[in-house]
């Protein structure tokens, strides 16, 4: 069974920073591309990021590009999006999501994913 299970959200200050993590099994974890979609409140999924299957080809959201470093460790099925320089815009429920293969080549379509994680609140606030 794919499951997917985030952690490391939290309150933070504006300009704070916050690690996120899913933990994936159930599936071969180093032959998916991964990506972190995020929800905030009264929106829609809104794509965050996207990392391939080896690791070595990433790509953002431009509302997040240099603030936002996505990364996985294949060796213990860990995806990690780091969030610096926060912003009260970037509060969300933040998912991870599994690409349908090894890339992602429309990662703004939420169809591209097949499993998603339950979630983990991000909230930025004073």
């Amino acid at each position: 069974e794919v499951q997917l299970v985030e952690s490391g959200g939290g309150l933070v200050q504006p300009g704070g920073s916050l690690r996120l993590s899913c933990a994936a099994s159930g599936f071969t974890f180093s032959s998916y591309a991964m990506s972190w979609v995020r929800q905030a409140p009264g929106k829609g999924l809104e794509w965050v990021s996207t990392i391939n299957d080896g690791g070595d080809s990433t790509n953002y959201a431009a509302s997040v590009k240099g603030r936002f470093t996505i990364s996985r460790d294949n060796a213990k099925n860990t995806l990690t999006l780091q969030m610096n320089s926060l912003k009260p815009e970037d509060t969300a429920v933040y998912y991870c999501a599994r690409g349908r293969g090894y890339i992602v080549v429309v990662p703004t379509n939420m169809n591209s994913y097949d499993y998603w994680g339950q979630g983990t609140q991000v909230t930025i606030s004073s």
